[in-house]
């Protein structure tokens, strides 16, 4: 059977298991993308090509929740060298800003390469004529332009999930041509930022010598024939009707006040979610948090501070790295300021399924979100979502996507540790005049601009775009 819409993504939607008798079952994982995709995929039965997250496992394609799946299958090899290697410590670093210096192999590269034909190849095979194919973000740049020579009567759309990086820093990949090739075989290529949008058109003129109008770039066909790609930004969003929702369960609200209980019920609740990520600014949300406790601007017990850090690419050395220092200024600022029955800082190496998230969202006075680069950070959309009563205030780095839409939130420059301390401390304080009023201006915009009009946004975009008539 041929598919008229086909997603094809790093992962399936789901985490596909293996019992001791071999036995494989599935079970449908969180995420923002699953939320957004799954009412138009299922209304379309559509087909979704991904990874299942496990080496060497071989799987067949099936059915689940109105979406047929199919498996990409990655050695362990590839694995180390296409996703741990190339994806991640390549381009996610060159990415953001080179926080972390971006490590270029030719053997990485080489892998990437294989693994993008793997996918294109799988979509072909899986896409009915004239279907519309929409690849998703860093680890597939390659796929639109390998797609589209082995299927050129599709329509190909491409969204970017990170931040796309200046000229000057995009200009230190060795195969930059390459990206951008593989990117523009599709019709529409999104971003999160119109910033994002504007510098993968500045690479676009510099690195190749195609013509450029705005945010349409002209391609040449092999048979000469010219095709158009636009280059826009589609700043993607939460299921936000839902958290709005948990936060509303009595259960939820009784889970948010035994968390304040549990932590002493301090006056003050900050909170932070993130990956553990070096792109997040954990140790600069802390040592900010760390200077207040010691000049006496915050105490302990009336303030507490709860520090999600999910578990991300532990085998990656960076990682490895950044959770030890963490955990070590944790450790530092708790023995420093802590006391029987009262701590600073709650560290919590783990991930939470949605409705624990929505009750820490609903116990949290302050959200910290203090990324130093970062393509949107739905946590942050997350937690106005969870905000049902009006009360909370978000601090929102401005190096977020989210800041060009969150203007009810307290801007900061993570780098500023003054300036993050100052605005942490404003936070604290703010009367509830002020605090409401921020709150529904950020609610009315969280729960207008969900991430179903984010989809259709875009698929609505790439059915208009142009087509080259097949001869």
């Amino acid at each position: 059977m041929a598919y008229e819409l086909v997603v094809v993504a790093n992962r399936l939607p789901v985490d596909i298991s293996v019992a001791a008798d071999g036995t494989q079952s599935w079970q449908r994982s969180p995420g923002g993308l699953v939320s957004a995709l799954e009412p138009v995929m299922s209304e379309a039965h559509g087909a979704w090509i991904g990874w299942s997250g496990s080496p060497d496992l071989e799987a067949e394609p099936f059915e689940a929740d109105g979406v047929h799946l199919v498996p990409v299958t990655l050695s362990a090899d590839e694995v180390a060298d296409y996703y741990e290697g190339f994806a991640n410590d390549t381009l996610w670093p060159l990415s953001h800003d080179v926080i972390s210096p971006p490590v270029y192999h030719r053997r990485w590269w080489d892998a990437y390469r294989r693994v993008n034909r793997r996918f294109a190849a799988e979509a072909a095979q899986e896409a009915a004529q004239g279907a519309t194919v929409w690849v998703h973000d860093y680890q597939l740049q390659l796929v639109p332009a390998m797609l589209r020579e082995l299927r050129p009567d599709l329509r190909i759309g491409y969204f970017h999930h990170i931040p796309f990086p200046p000229l000057e820093i995009f200009a230190q990949l060795p195969w930059r041509r390459q990206v951008l090739e593989g990117l523009l075989g599709a019709d529409l290529v999104g971003f999160q930022r119109t910033g994002d949008a504007g510098n993968f058109i500045r690479t676009v003129r510099r690195f190749t010598d195609l013509t450029t109008r705005g945010a349409v770039i002209t391609v040449p066909g092999p048979d000469g024939r010219e095709r158009q790609v636009r280059a826009s930004a589609f700043p993607i969003s939460i299921d936000s009707a839902r958290f709005d929702a948990l936060a509303r369960t009595p259960e939820v609200r009784a889970r948010a006040r035994e968390i304040r209980a549990d932590l002493g019920d301090p006056g003050v609740v900050l909170l932070g979610v993130d990956r553990l990520d070096y792109t997040k600014g954990i140790r600069h949300r802390i040592k900010a948090y760390g200077e207040l406790l010691e000049e006496g601007r915050l105490s302990v017990p009336d303030t507490a501070l709860v520090q999600v850090a999910s578990p991300s690419r532990q085998n990656v050395e960076a990682y490895q790295q950044l959770r030890e220092e963490v955990e070590v200024l944790v450790g530092r600022i708790n023995g420093e300021f802590g006391r029987i029955g009262a701590t600073p800082i709650h560290y919590l190496h783990h991930s939470y399924p949605p409705e624990e998230m929505a009750a820490l969202y609903l116990a949290a006075d302050v959200m910290l979100v203090t990324s130093l680069r970062d393509g949107m950070n739905l946590v942050a959309k997350e937690f106005v979502a969870a905000c049902v009563d009006d009360r909370g205030v978000l601090v929102l780095s401005e190096f977020t996507g989210a800041a060009d839409e969150l203007s009810g939130s307290l801007l900061v420059n993570p780098h500023d540790i003054d300036g993050l301390k100052d605005a942490i401390a404003h936070a604290t304080r703010m009367d509830g005049r002020e605090m409401r009023s921020r709150m529904r201006k950020l609610r009315r915009r969280v729960l207008a601009d969900d991430v179903r009009k984010w989809s259709q946004s875009f698929l609505r975009t790439l059915e208009t775009a142009p087509r080259v008539p097949l001869r």
